[in-house]
């Protein structure tokens, strides 16, 4: 007897389960965390921390960090605006330098007038945007690079700091103001120390996280911040839906004037005294810092955020050596490393976002 077998009931395929939402919000946080411009600098900032920490016993005492963050607060604050320019696609070679003439414009106007020194820091403001106002303006009526045009600004600016003040005082440093009205005044604000659970923290770390704190929301919450985005991406599409593409370079070079005379006048009251050859070089400092943290050099990408750290890495670097016992010429040996390697980094980056 011959047996059937009956067929099995037919089942339909099994749906594909659907990804656990925890698992679909990880991905979406890491996508977004790799869109970041200063995810490079901030794993670079644990990394160099954790690496002196080690090697610099005294790198680890409470006073010595504070003095990390105040060499990092003066080219932060810096950095900051010239991250913002380099986000709207141009460069300011002449930075350095404006801080030294601000500097020694206070100075030198307040001396020769016998004047309340907080004359000279008015009129020093409106020299350093006076500074910022003519590159950009050169930028513009010209078509040049901006790289040209404050390339010609630094050397001005270089020569002019030391002919006028050996002119007005036959030396190559300005005379002392501390004696003079309005000096006290002008030093709390500029140049003042904050206690901080028993620690003298300066006032210009306090000064550098509020101008951080400011860049970021302009950046991420404002029309204008817009603009700086879409004026470095590409300046002919901005101009097309209708963004102010000239003013807003304007701004920014005068924005770059701004934060040099801030932090020239917290060199003038600190120290009492400016050195007319200051200053050179440092403008390549500024623009490594904002690469650092995560600015092209094309323009259109970048972040505030991203330049306190590559400022606070400077900071690490620069005293984590002397606190190492180690040659301080190893500094600019560290700076073409993180350099490149920032460099590498923000490009992998940007690949991964695009991928994803």
């Amino acid at each position: 007897m011959t047996h059937t077998a009956t067929p099995a009931a037919a089942t339909p395929p099994a749906s594909p389960a659907a990804p656990p939402k925890s698992r679909t919000a990880e991905r979406s946080l890491a996508r977004r965390a790799l869109a970041r411009p200063e995810i490079g600098a901030l794993v670079a900032a644990i990394g160099v921390y954790l690496f002196f920490f080690v090697a610099a016993p005294t790198f680890r005492q409470a006073d010595s960090f504070a003095t990390v963050l105040y060499q990092a607060s003066t080219m932060g604050i810096m950095a900051l605006a010239v991250s913002l320019l380099m986000i709207g696609g141009e460069f300011d070679l002449s930075a350095g330098v404006a801080v030294t003439s601000s500097a020694l414009t206070a100075s030198m106007l307040s001396f020769q007038l016998t004047a309340n020194v907080w004359v000279g820091v008015i009129v020093a403001l409106l020299v350093s945007l006076a500074v910022g106002l003519i590159n950009g303006l050169l930028l513009i009526k010209t078509g040049l690079p901006s790289f040209l045009v404050t390339l010609a600004s630094f050397l001005m600016l270089q020569g002019a700091n030391l002919a006028i003040t050996k002119l007005l005082t036959d030396n190559v440093a300005t005379d002392s103001i501390t004696d003079m009205d309005g000096f006290d005044q002008a030093k709390s604000l500029f140049a003042s120390e904050i206690d901080v659970f028993g620690v003298e923290v300066k006032s210009t770390v306090l000064w550098w996280l509020i101008f951080a704190a400011i860049a970021t929301w302009v950046l991420l919450r404002t029309k204008f911040g817009n603009w700086i985005f879409a004026a470095g991406g590409s300046k002919e599409s901005a101009r097309a839906v209708g963004v102010p593409v000239n003013l807003t370079k304007i701004a920014l070079f005068m924005t770059v004037g701004f934060a040099a005379w801030f932090v020239g006048m917290h060199l003038l009251f600190e120290y009492n005294t400016v050195q007319a050859g200051e200053g050179v070089g440092n403008e390549f400092y500024y623009i490594i810092a904002a690469v650092i943290g995560g600015c092209l050099l094309t323009g259109g990408y970048g972040s505030a955020i991203g330049a306190v750290l590559g400022a606070f890495i400077f900071g690490m670097v620069n005293q984590g050596i002397v606190y190492a016992n180690w040659n301080p010429d190893w500094f600019k040996f560290f700076v073409g490393v993180m350099l490149l390697l920032a460099t590498l980094v923000n490009l992998w980056v940007r690949r991964q976002a695009a991928r994803r």
